[in-house]
């Protein structure tokens, strides 16, 4: 856990792209659940921002 976040603060490209596939993979759930509507609503942009910051943290170093 410590690696993590020490990943995360030396921008290493690790944590934040795991932390990218996080964000799309809650946004693709967001999009297929059925039952709270403000997640579907926002489902796109959270899936939309996790791929322009995927797109971003791959360029970081490793």
């Amino acid at each position: 856990m410590s690696n993590f976040i020490t990943g995360l603060m030396r921008f290493r490209r690790g944590p934040w792209e795991m932390l990218a596939t996080f964000i799309i993979a809650l946004g693709v759930f967001m999009l297929m659940q059925p039952f709270v509507i403000w997640a579907f609503t926002y489902s796109f942009i959270t899936t939309l921002i996790g791929t322009v910051m995927f797109i971003i943290v791959s360029h970081f170093p490793e």
